[in-house]
C-alpha cells in the first residue's frame, strides 16, 4: 500500500459528470459529500437508473458486492457518455467490472458508515484504477470529497479489507462480547456504559502508541490473574472461552514482541 497523500483538494473542473447508484447508506453518504463538495452528482437506483446516468460520464457502483457484476452491465447500457465506472467494495476486485468496457476503478471509504449521513472528512481511501486515467479520477474524487487517497494492489485488497472487519467488525463483536459477560457479572443494562470510557481510552492510547499501550494482566506477566479469568468464563460464559483464549494468545506475543524491542 502506498503511503496516504495528503494532497491539495483538485479544481471540481477535473471531474467529470458523477452518477452515484445505489440509495443504501454509502450511497447517500458519498453522494451528499459530493453535493456539498459542489460535484455534478446524481444519486440514482434501479428504478430511475438511466435518468440518474443520463449525463454521467463516471458512475460509482454503491451496492451489495454480489451484485456489481450485473449492476455495471445494467449502467453500461442506461449510460451513454459513460468513460469512467467504479465501485465501492472494499473486498470485490476490479475484475467484476471488466464487462462493462470501460476505465474502471475502485474507491473504499476505510470508515464505518452507520447512516446515509455519515460524515467522510478525513476518511483514508483505498483506491485502484484499471488505467492512470481510471486511477487519477479515483484519486480526484477521494480528494475532492476531503478523504486521504491511498492504493491498494489487486493481490492485496483481500487482506486489506480483512484488515478493516477486523479493525471495526471485529471490534463491536468484541465490545458486545464484553459487555454481555459484565451484565451478567451484575451490571445489567449499564454494561455497556460502565465499559465504553475504558474502550474509548484504549483505542486513542492504540492510536498514539500502537503497542506500547497495551497494559493488563498479560502484559504484566500475571498468569494467575488470567488463569482465574479462564475458569470465572468456564463458570459462566463458557462459549467466550476460545474467543479469550485466542485473544490471550495474540497479546502474549505483542507483549513479548514489545519486550524484546
Amino acid at each position: 500500500m502506498r503511503e496516504l497523500e495528503r494532497e491539495t483538494k483538485p479544481s471540481l473542473a477535473a471531474l467529470p459528470a458523477l452518477a452515484v447508484l445505489g440509495r443504501g447508506r454509502v450511497g447517500r453518504s458519498l453522494a451528499g459529500a459530493a453535493e456539498t463538495a459542489g460535484i455534478d452528482v446524481r444519486l440514482g437506483g434501479r428504478d430511475d437508473l438511466e435518468e440518474a446516468c443520463l449525463d454521467a460520464e463516471a458512475a460509482l457502483l454503491c451496492v451489495p458486492d454480489a451484485a456489481i457484476a450485473e449492476a455495471s452491465r445494467a449502467v453500461a447500457l442506461a449510460a451513454p457518455h459513460l468513460r469512467f465506472l467504479g465501485h465501492t467494495s472494499g473486498a470485490t476486485g476490479l475484475a467484476a467490472l471488466e464487462a462493462a468496457g470501460r476505465d474502471i476503478f475502485s474507491l473504499h471509504p476505510l470508515q464505518t458508515v452507520p447512516s446515509g449521513e455519515t460524515e467522510l472528512t478525513g476518511a483514508p481511501c483505498a483506491i485502484a484504477g484499471s488505467t492512470p486515467d481510471a486511477l487519477r479520477v479515483a484519486r480526484t474524487l477521494a480528494l475532492a470529497l476531503s478523504m486521504r487517497p491511498f492504493e491498494v494492489r489487486e493481490e492485496d485488497r483481500a487482506a486489506y479489507h480483512a484488515a478493516a472487519s477486523m479493525a471495526s467488525n471485529f471490534l463491536v463483536a468484541l465490545e458486545e462480547s464484553a459487555a454481555e459477560l459484565l451484565a451478567r457479572a451484575g451490571a445489567g443494562e449499564e454494561a455497556r456504559d460502565l465499559l465504553a470510557p475504558l474502550v474509548l481510552r484504549s483505542a486513542a492510547n492504540w492510536a498514539d502508541q500502537g503497542a506500547t499501550a497495551l497494559t493488563g494482566p498479560i502484559a504484566r506477566g500475571d498468569e494467575e490473574t488470567v488463569e482465574r479469568h479462564i475458569e470465572a468464563l468456564a463458570e459462566s460464559a463458557p462459549e467466550l472461552l476460545d474467543l479469550y483464549r485466542a485473544l490471550a494468545a495474540r497479546t502474549r506475543a505483542i507483549a513479548g514482541a514489545e519486550a524484546a524491542a
